[in-house]
């Protein structure tokens, strides 16, 4: 991913208002994000671990979403696999996000929903940077088609929201 600074992220958002982008917590001082290492910008809002954040290029722009985290469930017995890298997770470490649609769609309260990494570390669990704790299945994919992979079901999320814009 080519390095965003704090302008570019926050007008990337197409799923809420000027006023709550600019409001926007941002992960970290766009200087210090390893880039090179990201095919998306996500993470949580830490003032408001409610809201989440999708930073990605599509379709030659920057596209933000602006996402709510749903509650983690109470139990660890079961285990759910990331809609986005596809690291399997124990159910308390998986989250759905949910984000409005963009356009009139979203503004009449319509949204859509993916269950992914509660940290939205996919960038690095696929890379191995991240472990998760629950036994992963075997893979043959490379390191290459596992990243192509999560680019595009990233890419069909973002397509689903767009859909009514």
């Amino acid at each position: 991913m080519d390095p965003l600074g704090q302008d570019e992220i926050r007008a990337s958002f197409v799923n809420c208002t000027r006023g709550e982008a600019k409001g926007v917590t941002l992960p970290a001082r766009p200087e210090e994000i390893p880039w090179e290492k990201r095919e998306f910008l996500g993470w949580r809002d830490p003032k408001a671990p409610a809201r989440a954040y999708l930073v990605l290029p599509y379709g030659g722009e920057v596209v933000g979403l602006a996402l709510r985290a749903a509650a983690p469930p109470k139990s660890r017995l079961r285990s759910n696999i990331c809609g986005f890298c596809t690291t399997t997770h124990g159910l308390a470490d998986i989250t759905l996000f949910s984000g409005k649609r963009a356009g009139k769609s979203g503004r009449d309260g319509n949204t859509l929903g993916m269950y992914a990494c509660g940290n939205l570390g996919c960038c690095q669990y696929v890379r191995g940077e991240l472990k998760s704790d629950v036994p992963q299945p075997f893979e043959t994919l490379t390191l290459e088609e596992r990243i192509t992979r999560m680019e595009e079901k990233l890419h069909k999320f973002v397509a689903r929201v767009l859909e009514s814009r």
